[in-house]
């Protein structure tokens, strides 16, 4: 036998709800920023599309696996500094980074992380561009290697040293055998990755040194033929420290894929921003014999064939924990976390094109779409009113109280997760609303079964629920399973719409189970005429007809009792 209205309690069930809006909205304002507002896509507030163009150190076609290998990289990336709502999709060879709000910077800078190396520093020289040639250096000198100004602790510190300049020697030609016309990387290559940088004979490796220094241009507009390029098992001449040095560094002898975690913190004893990092089991045995065998000397974490740090050797460092300190902002400290943390891509990218993306068009469609769905609403709650009269009401206010708690948990969500609600997922919250109003509408209609099987209307609520209580959640089952593969499966907007749509049916569940269900049971047990006359809830017409059954019953059991 089910369980009567008054033993449900249902002052308990709102109250516990009560208790969570409360909870929820206490979160909203006193967590974070304390706006209560959800986060947007870009297509609702605008934004940063940026465009990488892939390539390969061949010039050749990249393939379909790197490519997609890339794009993975890259959106964990983009990911890992706090980007939400961001899109990260292949177009062609291109990889096409979508970032709402103003970090279109920071994703850009991401995305440039290609290839990622650790070389000894052989030497090094400060940059010193001549008038009318900007960023060059005409007088380069043989490069040598001396601690400097960045600190280190931990382990790692260091800088280039200055040396004064010396005379330049000519050039290599710029042809290969045969007379044909070299590629600018090949030319880069042949100089600025000659084994004689590293030769055994001083006076060859200074004029080879020499000669690379000269063919080098250091400027932040000037861009490296050999960027995503360079050959790891050859030495290399390269620029460094924000285009304020020129390096020569031996060929790499710990590639950047044995990195396997980097933070920056604030060192408080040193008072001084740092980076931690972590190398796997390989990388930190090589680690560990490279350090301990070139203490004092310099090791340069090179990034697309830029110096990103070059600290020095303070001693061995055994274990795979590294710290890096120097003259870090927290900016900077956190940018070489970033890069250090991400690993190496497979293939090259030309530099970024980044385009500002505008919220007028979305906002069009946002206000569009708000009215399509006020306007359904309101055709739903004309229906509820005029098919259930007062249980068209508590349909009402069930939906007010959902739309409370989905807002709630969205602008948590994009406080905590970094989600972003753009023009795919407001359609899903709208969809929602019609799975949340059929919940409703299967209650009712069960209560209408009871009562139409001869109940009054405080013995129909109990009944009707067990009964509705499973196709509701068998329907509601179904929703969440099919938003969930589609989340899966989907990417982009489509996993927006899939999400809200997701949530919005767990919710639809809490919202039937503490909202409507206890409010239909006060007014099953109301001692009022007025809320408990069937006529008043919509019930009216199924009443009469199971008083007609009932008389109709009676009236047919008569006449055979007359007939026996």
């Amino acid at each position: 036998m089910a369980p009567s209205a008054g033993h449900l309690r249902p002052g308990r069930y709102l109250a516990f709800f009560a208790l969570i809006v409360v909870v929820l909205y206490a979160l909203v304002f006193f967590t974070g920023d304390g706006k209560p507002t959800p986060k947007l896509g870009i297509d609702l507030q605008g934004g940063t599309r940026v465009t990488l163009s892939a390539r390969t150190p061949d010039g050749g076609q990249p393939t379909r696996d790197q490519l997609n290998q890339a794009r993975q990289i890259i959106e964990t990336r983009v990911n890992g500094i706090g980007v939400g709502g961001a899109e990260v999709v292949l177009d062609g060879s291109n990889v096409v980074i979508t970032v709402p709000g103003e970090q279109g910077d920071q994703a850009k800078n991401l995305g440039r992380t290609a290839k990622l190396g650790i070389r000894e520093v052989i030497g090094s020289q400060p940059n010193a561009p001549q008038p009318g040639q900007p960023g060059a250096s005409n007088s380069p000198s043989a490069p040598s290697s001396a601690p400097g100004q960045q600190g280190g602790g931990g382990g790692a510190e260091g800088a280039p040293a200055q040396q004064p300049p010396s005379s330049t020697p000519s050039a290599p030609p710029s042809s290969s055998a045969g007379g044909q016309q070299q590629t600018p990387v090949e030319k880069a290559r042949e100089v600025r990755q000659n084994p004689d940088l590293t030769s055994s004979d001083q006076a060859k490796a200074q004029a080879a040194q020499q000669a690379a220094m000269a063919t080098l241009t250091c400027a932040p507009n000037v861009a490296d033929p050999l960027e995503g390029n360079d050959l790891p098992g050859k030495p290399l001449v390269t620029c460094g420290d924000k285009d304020a040095n020129k390096y020569v560094l031996g060929p790499e002898f710990l590639p950047g894929t044995e990195i396997s975690d980097a933070n920056s913190s604030y060192d408080q004893t040193k008072g001084q921003w740092i980076v931690d990092l972590n190398f796997k089991a390989a990388g930190s045995k090589t680690w560990g014999d490279f350090t301990s065998s070139h203490v004092g000397k310099q090791a340069a974490f090179v990034l697309d064939t830029d110096v990103v740090s070059a600290p020095s050797v303070n001693g061995a460092i055994l274990g795979g924990q590294t710290q890096i300190s120097g003259q870090f902002t927290q900016s900077s400290a956190k940018d070489l976390a970033d890069i250090l943390k991400y690993g190496s891509l497979p293939l090259s990218f030309d530099s970024s094109d980044a385009t500002t993306v505008s919220a007028t068009l979305g906002f069009a469609s946002l206000e569009a779409g708000l009215i399509a769905g006020a306007v359904g609403l309101f055709v739903v709650f004309v229906y509820c009113l005029f098919y259930y009269r007062l249980l068209g009401i508590l349909t009402i206010w069930s939906l007010a109280m959902s739309g409370l708690l989905v807002y709630s948990v969205l602008v948590l969500l994009g406080r905590w997760i970094g989600y972003t609600l753009d023009l795919a997922g407001v359609a899903g919250l709208i969809i929602a609303i019609g799975i949340t109003a059929d919940s409703f509408v299967i209650y009712f209609e069960r209560l209408k079964d009871e009562i139409r099987e001869g109940r009054t209307f405080r013995s129909a609520v109990p009944r009707g629920w067990t009964r509705a209580r499973r196709t509701i959640l068998a329907s509601d089952a179904v929703s969440f399973l099919a938003a969930a593969i589609l989340y899966i499966i989907a990417v982009g907007d489509v996993q927006g719409f899939a999400f809200t749509l997701g949530m919005s049916t767990v919710l639809d569940l809490v919202v039937v189970y503490l909202v409507t269900h206890p409010l239909v049971a006060l007014v099953s047990t109301s001692k009022s005429a007025f809320l408990s006359n069937p006529r008043h809830l919509g019930l009216g017409a199924v009443q009469r007809l199971s008083t007609q059954r009932k008389a109709a019953r009676k009236s047919a059991g008569r006449t055979n009792v007359k007939e026996a």
